[in-house]
């Protein structure tokens, strides 16, 4: 059980899976860096200094914290816009190569073959007139 386990654990999918969540949290935190300490400021300062996760409602003994909902919900929109943009730049960069124009393919056996007999026929009409 063990060895099966250590074969399933470096297969390359696991492995890519795994590099792509630890790469995916360090993304996140970034970008949650980038929301709440640069973005977040900046649409506070326009709205007349309105921070979202200060905002709430209190009904009756409920705290409503609307505020870090909202918070939460710009952060979803600007993380997921700039994995779109990330995701939409290595696409543009895959059609770049897939544009390349390709070698021809290597001539088969068979061509090769048709080929040296043409260039024998040629030969001889060559030297028989």
């Amino acid at each position: 059980m063990l060895k099966e386990f250590k074969t399933f654990a470096l297969k390359g999918n696991v492995l890519d899976l795994a590099i792509g969540v630890i790469i995916g949290a360090a993304f996140g935190k970034i970008v949650s860096s980038l929301v709440s300490d640069i973005i977040m400021p900046v649409i506070g300062l326009l709205l007349g200094g309105v921070d979202f996760s200060g905002l709430k409602a209190t009904i009756g003994d409920a705290t409503l914290t609307y505020g870090v909902f909202l918070q939460t919900v710009v952060d979803f929109l600007i993380v997921s816009f700039s994995i779109f943009l990330f995701i939409r730049m290595l696409n543009r960069f895959k059609q770049k190569e897939e544009e390349k124009p390709e070698e021809p393919p290597a001539p088969s056996k068979e061509e090769l073959l048709l080929a040296e007999i043409r260039d024998l026929l040629k030969q001889q009409n060559q030297t028989g007139n």
